[in-house]
């Protein structure tokens, strides 16, 4: 009895996880703009879609913030939590830990509203007369900064396991610090770094609340443009792109588990030679 009902839970959460996303999948097939009735199958939405330059300017816009800011939080945070490793005070240690995970307690609303107010204050400090000019690279601070954390919190425990033996080996046979960071620490944790990018990535991507406080008028991303729609009606070649979206982000997904299960196996037969 435990067996069945063990596979009834999990079967009934991957329901609720993933028959909303089927849903869009399927409707974005519909032949009609209705969400009640699936009346036929067609790729009219997704003709559509490729002819709509709105919804692919959106999407650039977005990708490149993502990309961007991925890119920075990953490299700040991977710098920051090895100086909090090497951090010899075990009471400053924990304070800084502390306070890199407020960020992530903090409601998304917070955040944004304290962003707009700061950069507010930046535009009249510095005499900026239109706020568009510095727009982007408002965004791009502000998606940085609140995934700065996440990045921290999946390279830390990498290099906490690592320890410092193989760092020491390595200056002990010759290697400047920075040789031995890059040599030797970071590829040893660069699983870590990379599950902070992909962390950092999917977080910037699907932001709208602090976009909503810190974008300005010449910059729309998705979640933006998706909720202006809503204001009257959210239309159907928004299905297919979401659907574009999903399966992509699916795909790598599979790639990226393929190519680490590769990693484990080959890493075990060469443990299992040794031995």
């Amino acid at each position: 009895m435990k067996k069945y009902a063990s596979r009834i839970y999990l079967c009934l959460v991957f329901a609720i996880l993933y028959i909303p996303i089927l849903t869009l999948i399927l409707f974005s097939f519909n032949k009609t703009e209705s969400t009640a009735n699936f009346v036929g199958f067609s790729f009219q939405w997704y003709i559509k879609l490729f002819s709509d330059q709105n919804a692919f300017l959106a999407l650039r816009n977005t990708l490149i913030l993502a990309v961007s800011s991925s890119l920075l939080s990953t490299v700040i945070g991977t710098a920051a939590a090895e100086g909090i490793y090497r951090m010899k005070s075990k009471w400053i240690k924990k304070a800084v830990s502390s306070v890199t995970n407020i960020p992530m307690m903090n409601p998304d609303i917070v955040t944004g509203v304290s962003f707009m107010l700061f950069f507010a204050a930046v535009v009249a400090i510095l005499r900026i007369e239109d706020y568009d000019s510095i727009g982007f690279f408002a965004m791009l601070i502000a998606h940085t900064t609140f995934c700065l954390p996440y990045v921290i919190l999946s390279v830390l425990p990498r290099i906490n396991e690592l320890g410092e033996s193989l760092t020491e080996a390595a200056l002990d046979l010759g290697c400047t610090p920075v040789q031995a960071f890059f040599k030797v620490k970071l590829p040893n944790i660069m699983p870590g770094v990379i599950s902070g990018l992909v962390m950092a990535f999917t977080l910037s991507l699907d932001d709208f609340v602090i976009s909503y406080f810190v974008s300005p008028s010449n910059f729309q991303t998705l979640p933006l443009l998706i909720y202006s729609m809503t204001k009257k009606t959210v239309k159907p070649d928004m299905y297919a792109l979401s659907t574009i979206i999903i399966i992509t982000v699916f795909t790598l997904l599979i790639i990226s588990n393929i190519k680490s299960s590769k990693k484990t196996n080959t890493g075990k037969k060469k443990n299992g030679g040794r031995k």
